[in-house]
């Protein structure tokens, strides 16, 4: 990467020392230059440049390359601009820039999204101390005043996936942020951009790594609660999320034609697949609880006691809609 850069670097150098030159040449001797030929020279090599920008930067999976790239690209553009060379179409390929970045992070934060659904052991998180539930509350903004009269040792009722998710939104956020600073970009601008991005990481990349988290085998029913229990507090988190992007874009998240963030939808659908699929794994439990019981449906006659089926199957449902008593009592009531 830094023999990269150092290449850019080089090769711009060597481009703003030549233009100064003729600048320089142009408003200091008379016949030698005009301005039509330097105009005309900086054209063709700007045109050249954008070619070579364009190819190799499109080679490039390293998002923080592409912002080193975009910083030296911008120095070099304000630094001939302010020899009254025209940049704008440096600028503008920056932009389209800003496309593949947003691509490469999205990638980049669906490996992340991914490790920490599978590194997630779908169990309230276990706070011992004031500290511990402080350190929490600094990831991820959680309050709960029934839970805070509860003495410590207690539990939170998500688990570790839910601070580390929106840890990991907030940073894609400021990744963001960093590549549509200084492309004279207005503060509505660099809002709407932060926002459209941040919503095809939502809709799209989180999106579909909590599908997959839903959907994989051996998903117990267990784990599907914890995650209905993790994307409810997700969602009421959105609202925070929308803060957090207007503090840093000053840009109100109530401006006009602001774009709204989709987050909210995102963690609906996600619990509504878990809800099916808990569905399909009840049907398959009793299914398999049916077969491979060995009881005698023909007793000959009625006792006092229940049969063994009824007691099996009795003792197999509490065991299993104990897990739901996790659930928030509105969930349930849903």
């Amino acid at each position: 990467q830094h023999e990269t850069l150092e290449g850019y670097r080089h090769y711009f150098n060597q481009i703003v020392g030549f233009f100064v030159v003729e600048d320089h040449i142009l408003h200091t001797t008379q016949g030698l230059v005009n301005r039509a030929y330097v105009e005309e020279l900086w054209e063709l090599a700007l045109s050249k440049t954008i070619a070579a920008l364009r190819t190799h930067s499109s080679y490039c999976t390293d998002p923080d390359l592409i912002l080193d790239l975009k910083n030296l690209i911008v120095l070099f553009a304000d630094t001939l601009q302010g020899y009254g060379f025209p940049v704008n179409q440096l600028f503008d390929m920056l932009l389209e820039m800003r496309d593949q970045y947003g691509e490469i992070l999205l990638k980049k934060w669906n490996q992340s999204f991914r490790q920490i659904l599978d590194q997630d052991n779908y169990s309230p998180i276990p706070v011992a101390s004031p500290e511990e539930y402080q350190r929490i509350a600094c990831q991820f903004p959680f309050q709960d005043p029934e839970l805070d009269k509860i003495p410590f040792p207690k539990k939170l009722p998500f688990s570790e996936f839910v601070p580390k998710v929106y840890s990991q939104l907030k940073e894609f956020i400021y990744a963001c942020l960093k590549y549509s600073e200084d492309l004279h970009l207005s503060s509505t601008e660099i809002d709407d951009m932060i926002r459209k991005s941040t919503n095809l990481l939502l809709t799209r990349t989180l999106s579909h790594c909590l599908q997959y988290a839903i959907k994989k085998k051996n998903v117990g029913l267990a784990e599907l609660v914890q995650i209905i229990i993790n994307t409810t507090h997700l969602e009421q988190s959105c609202h925070y999320l929308e803060e957090f992007i207007s503090n840093i874009t000053n840009v109100p998240p109530d401006t006009i034609n602001a774009t709204k963030l989709y987050g909210t939808s995102t963690f609906k659908d996600a619990r509504h697949a878990a809800e099916e699929e808990i569905y399909t794994n009840l049907n398959q439990k009793i299914d398999q609880f049916l077969q491979l019981a060995d009881y005698d449906w023909t007793a000959a006659q009625g006792g006092a006691q229940a049969s063994d089926y009824l007691s099996d199957l009795i003792a197999f449902l509490c065991s299993t809609f104990a897990v739901f008593t996790h659930l928030p009592v509105k969930l349930r009531l849903d």
